[in-house]
């Protein structure tokens, strides 16, 4: 994406912009499968979210599992101002990280496989940044929504921690924290990189392979 923000630090509620009290206007539907992007959900579906860097180039990993996937969005999460634009998140003055949210059907993939996408597909050590991507957005986070996702993650982070240490890499910086709230970024990221197949993604994984299972047993 486009490095606006050089600032490595989170901002305090002080610092933060005040944002809105109205949600940004977003796409209806998945620009790839046709199906509605805010809901309702089929029942039965599950929701996972992601932070790995410029989400163009993320959220397109998670769409192209297919099997299972029922939809995924763009937005932003983790931060202060309520409801914020792209630009303001650019800012730093947001706190909020660029994240993927994954509406998936546990009886046929499981969160398991999700975090193996996460974690084979960015570097989760360079702390505030992915690559030349640099900036508080661009940060590794899991965002759970219950005590499974929380102990598998944690696993996972483990796990893999352990993996790349063994490469040479430093320790790994990523953030588990409960799902905090998701705004649905504008209507032109959502599903962008299918709209414009040549477009920038700054993705990169390490090439070290997450060994987490990747079966349904766990939900």
């Amino acid at each position: 994406m486009f490095n606006f923000l050089k600032r490595l630090d989170l901002p305090t509620k002080a610092d933060a912009l005040p944002g809105r009290s109205t949600p940004l206007p977003t796409a209806e539907r998945h620009f790839v499968n046709g199906r509605p992007l805010q809901g309702p959900y089929p029942e039965g579906m599950k929701q996972a979210l992601f932070g790995l860097g410029c989400f163009w180039g993320a959220e397109r990993k998670f769409w192209q599992m297919e099997d299972g996937i029922w939809v995924t969005a763009v937005g932003y999460a983790a931060g202060i101002t309520p409801n914020p634009t792209y630009e303001e998140v650019c800012s730093g003055l947001t706190g909020h990280n660029e994240v993927v949210l994954v509406v998936y059907d546990p009886a046929k993939v499981s969160y398991e496989a999700l975090l193996k996408t996460f974690w084979e597909n960015h570097d989760p050590t360079q702390g505030m940044r992915q690559g030349n991507d640099v900036g508080t957005q661009y940060r590794s986070g899991i965002y759970v929504f219950d005590e499974d996702q929380r102990r598998s993650a944690e696993a996972s982070k483990q796990a893999y921690a352990e993996a790349l240490a063994s490469r040479g890499y430093g320790p790994v910086t990523t953030e588990i924290l409960d799902a905090p709230p998701f705004y649905f970024s504008e209507d032109y990221h959502q599903q962008y990189l299918a709209k414009n197949p040549g477009g920038y993604c700054g993705l990169g994984g390490t090439g070290v392979s997450c060994q987490i299972g990747t079966g349904i047993a766990a939900a």
